[in-house]
């Protein structure tokens, strides 16, 4: 790993989408998930520029030289039992070889700071129970962990 890093996260942008592709791809294989659909770069797409109002919105951690090493994304969604809005940070991923560099607090902040122009008070995500490092992570944040599952059904 290099000597000095600088690293700066920023919105993505439409020529970003295939690298955010690559790493969901990553970060799937990484949570022994299903690989994301072949064409994810063109459905993000959809989702976060070819919409008036974008509900989606995904954060870069760029390097100097362009590499992007990381992502983060979240859509604004409610709490009935809070009676109020949140952010819900769908993933957050960093590549091998860039954890532990402060790269991950950049991720969430920019998360967080979105939440508050958005006028969202609150920032909600999950995790594996397994995934031990991202769970200190979270706790070295101060955020509170609640105890859930996660459920889906095929809604074809």
């Amino acid at each position: 790993m290099r000597g000095t890093i600088s690293v700066r996260v920023r919105h993505a942008r439409v020529a970003d989408l295939p690298h955010v592709a690559q790493l969901a791809a990553e970060h799937a294989a990484y949570e022994k998930a299903a690989p994301p659909p072949a064409d994810l770069a063109r459905r993000l797409q959809a989702l976060l520029f070819d919409t008036e109002q974008p509900r989606l919105r995904c954060f870069v951690a760029e390097l100097d030289d362009g590499e992007i090493i990381g992502y983060a994304s979240c859509a604004p969604e409610l709490s009935t039992w809070d009676g109020a809005e949140y952010l819900h940070m769908d993933c957050l991923f960093l590549r091998e070889g860039h954890r532990g560099l402060k790269v991950g607090p950049m991720l969430v902040q920019a998360v967080v700071t979105e939440a508050r122009q958005l006028g969202l008070g609150q920032v909600q995500w999950q995790t594996p129970p397994w995934n031990t490092d991202a769970i200190r992570f979270y706790d070295r944040l101060g955020a509170q962990a609640t105890e859930k599952r996660r459920y889906s059904l095929v809604a074809d």
